[in-house]
């Protein structure tokens, strides 16, 4: 079983959670008495139990896992080809591991937060348990799906803010697609759309300007409306 290899640096009422492949500590991150967020702290997880979206530290940066493959050839090994973003650059990279190959998780910490406004290329967001403030520079893997009033998480790796985390989930209106075609079904093709966040995606050919959809803002896909 693999072991915590560092701590974050505030105070912390911690609890520990463990099973046969990882061994994670999970902490609830005070200050003065308040609750700033969770906390965890860095561990080590098996390659074999990649999950998209699980932070991990490479080469001394923090990366989040997009995509992996666990592969079986007939003649060799086993190893997992998974797809990383740098979250300090935005860049992403190809990495192939060995089966069971030990990797050490980033130690990261979730804030609760809530987008607020834009200022220039920043965007603005309230610490729902502190009130206080913090200004994030756009990207938009995340920024193309925000509304004013979104609750979020704002992720920070070693006191430095490197992402934030949307819900899995949004419901947002239609501004600009062609117009809907009659007798046209889930099945029936689609056509693109823009939001009114204006983010671009692919939604069936039934949906009309002004209605409202469910988007998996993981995928980038339309799931229904809302």
């Amino acid at each position: 079983m693999a072991h915590v290899t560092r701590q974050c640096s505030l105070r912390q009422s911690a609890f520990l959670t463990a099973n046969s492949s990882q061994f994670m500590r999970v902490s609830d991150v005070q200050r003065g008495g308040r609750r700033l967020g969770l906390c965890i702290s860095a561990a080590q997880v098996s390659s074999n139990d990649f999950k998209t979206g699980m932070s991990i530290e490479m080469d001394g940066q923090p990366y989040k896992v997009v995509e992996f493959l666990h592969v079986k050839p007939g003649k060799g090994a086993a190893f997992v080809r998974s797809k990383l973003k740098n979250f300090l650059t935005g860049n992403s990279v190809e990495k192939t591991w060995r089966a069971g190959e030990t990797v050490e998780l980033a130690s990261v910490e979730n804030k609760e937060s809530q987008f607020t406004y834009t200022d220039g290329n920043d965007y603005v967001f309230m610490d729902m348990t502190t009130y206080e403030e913090t200004r994030i520079p756009e990207d938009e893997s995340w920024s193309k799906y925000l509304k004013e009033g979104m609750d979020v998480q704002v992720l920070t790796w070693n006191g430095k803010v490197i992402s934030v985390d949307l819900p899995n989930t949004v419901e947002l209106e239609v501004v600009e697609t062609d117009p809907g075609v009659k007798g046209n079904t889930a099945q029936g093709g689609s056509k693109p759309a823009t939001l009114e966040t204006g983010a671009v995606i692919q939604v069936p050919l039934f949906i009309q300007q002004g209605e409202k959809i469910k988007v998996d803002t993981r995928s980038d896909e339309y799931l229904s409306r809302a």
